[in-house]
């Protein structure tokens, strides 16, 4: 993950924050869809309220996850293409 994220304040707050926001959700939907997505890859719902204020440091560490988990596992969690 450390070799594709890009650096601390490339991305704003906001933005790791909406984007987040709706990986989390997808992510989730995934959890509790074992049949159709692999259980192995989506064990655990992530809870995640938009509405808190969890950092700069929160918000970058889980969006640079979800960039990093999407390439690694070929996987696309909502609209956006994962920037890297």
């Amino acid at each position: 993950m450390a070799s594709t994220a890009k650096p601390r304040g490339y991305y704003s707050q906001s933005f790791s924050e909406n984007r987040n926001a709706q990986y989390v959700m997808e992510w989730n939907q995934r959890v509790i869809q074992p049949q159709r997505y692999a259980p192995n890859l989506y064990e655990l719902q992530i809870n995640y309220n938009q509405g808190t204020d969890y950092g700069y440091e929160v918000n970058y560490l889980l969006y640079n996850y979800f960039v990093y988990f999407q390439f690694k596992y070929k996987q696309r969690l909502g609209p956006y293409v994962p920037r890297i």
